[in-house]
């Protein structure tokens, strides 16, 4: 089963968006950034989900971003399926902070139960397909909407349609240029249809799912 190690956010400014990490959200392995200038504007067809046990703890996470200069996407809000918020880090990057728990069991705390990437494609079941040849494991599936594979490691990872993964993230579908991230992972360098890229994992990447 192939192991997704980490994602890596290129960023114009590496320090600052170390920062905001740390400080937003406690992570300091399973999402890394460098540096990069390439040319984006608008939506970049990802985002990271942190899904979390409780409300309480959806809104320490969602409160340090903020706090560590997110901007408010969606405030947090309960639903039908939960409890959850989306911010848009400095950098760019969305976050969407998230539990399926409508109460609190507990103080809240500042555990994230996993790390979610999903990639908005141009159509789903080629990028499955993709995938598929590539040597990921599906675990769900609904047709052309979405997918999860069978991921191990610190991130887990899906496929969703463009539009509709903006739709759900509460920003503009528009956008250009680069995506500005790369999956580290065993799977082998490559890139997939939709421009994002695959990398060999690096000797010291090492993730734990618990901040500080």
């Amino acid at each position: 089963m192939t192991t997704l190690h980490s994602v890596v956010l290129e960023v114009a400014d590496s320090a600052s968006a170390e920062q905001f990490l740390a400080d937003a959200f406690g992570l300091t392995e399973q999402v890394r950034v460098r540096e990069s200038s390439a040319e984006t504007t608008g939506f970049r067809d990802f985002t990271l989900s942190l899904t979390v046990a409780q409300p309480s703890t959806v809104s320490s996470l969602f409160e340090s971003a903020v706090a560590a200069g997110a901007t408010v996407v969606k405030p947090v809000t309960k639903s039908l399926w939960g409890y959850g918020g989306v911010v848009q880090a400095p950098d760019g990057t969305i976050w969407k902070v998230a539990t399926s728990a409508k109460k609190d069991t507990g103080p809240a705390t500042r555990v994230i139960d996993s790390v979610v990437l999903l990639l908005g494609c141009a159509d789903v079941a080629v990028s499955k397909k993709f995938y598929v040849d590539h040597g990921l494991a599906v675990a769900r599936s609904f047709g052309r909407k979405y997918v999860e594979f069978a991921t191990t490691g610190p991130i887990k990872l899906g496929l969703y349609g463009r539009k509709a993964l903006a739709k759900d993230a509460g920003v503009p579908v528009d956008g250009s240029g680069s995506h500005r991230i790369a999956l580290t992972a065993d799977a082998g360098n490559f890139v997939d249809p939709d421009g994002f890229v695959w990398e060999p994992v690096p000797s010291s990447v090492d993730g734990s799912l618990t901040s500080s």
